[in-house]
């Protein structure tokens, strides 16, 4: 097996370390590594064989998972250069984006039973997502990691709101 468990992420797919990833390369990087490791190709070998099957598998997956999204991929790549983000702890926020923030939620609020409202919510969303991933690509290029761990707890929220409105939409469609 050439997956090894040492490597990191990108490492272990063949890529460079950076934000910018191609979504299909990725996925039949993927493909290929499960053809290699999973499970059930080593279903009649030693039980040594099995379990490392197992947690190369995991660990094939792990990465994946968080190569896939922007949002993980970007707080990888910072915990890789030895920065924490420190979302748990870290809330501050300049209050524009806080504003911003109870902005939105009060639309969503007020659009909840209106599918229409939330899918319009919904693209504005996107878009305003997609400009301040933008700029986490571009401060991680330039290796800005500060900024690029504030732009990545600002996404935080963003994802959350994109939830709050799929959440909404769900609840109408049953």
């Amino acid at each position: 097996m050439a997956v090894d468990l040492n490597q990191n992420h990108f490492e272990l797919f063949g890529l460079p370390a950076r934000f910018a990833v191609e979504p299909a390369g990725l996925e039949a990087r993927y493909r290929e590594l499960q053809r290699e490791v999973h499970p059930d190709r080593f279903a009649a070998a030693p039980d040594a064989e099995r379990r490392m099957s197992m947690q190369l598998a995991a660990r094939v997956n792990e990465a994946y998972q968080t190569l896939k999204s922007p949002l993980k991929r970007a707080v990888y790549i910072l915990q890789l250069r030895g920065v924490d983000p420190k979302f748990e702890t870290n809330t501050a926020m300049p209050a524009e984006f806080l504003m911003e923030q109870m902005s939105w939620r009060e639309r969503i609020e007020a659009g909840s039973e209106r599918p229409e409202t939330l899918l319009q919510l919904q693209a504005g969303l996107r878009g305003e997502s997609g400009k301040i991933y933008e700029a986490l690509h571009r401060q991680l290029d330039e290796r800005r990691d500060a900024a690029a761990s504030q732009t990545a707890r600002m996404l935080m929220f963003y994802e959350k709101l994109a939830e709050e409105i799929g959440d909404k939409l769900a609840e109408l469609e049953t």
